[in-house]
């Protein structure tokens, strides 16, 4: 139990990491799951899927280069 109280304290630093350098804060999340709520982890993956989607690819993070490929 105590290993996801440090995940979670590690996972507040990389958030503010990402949000720092312009990364959008909606593409990380962090969701305490159990093995025996497996349910509640296709929810979890279907609602962090959809929050990617809305935002696109991430700017920050694609080479100019690929983009000036695909046109």
């Amino acid at each position: 139990m105590e290993g996801n109280y440090y995940a979670r304290r590690k996972f507040a630093l990389l958030k503010g990491l990402l949000e720092h350098i312009g990364i959008e804060p909606g593409r990380l999340q962090f969701s305490w799951i159990s093995s025996s709520e497996s349910t509640k982890f296709v929810d979890v993956a279907k609602m962090v899927t959809e929050t990617v989607r809305e935002l696109g690819p991430a700017k920050r993070l694609v080479s100019q280069k690929a983009v000036a490929s695909r046109a």
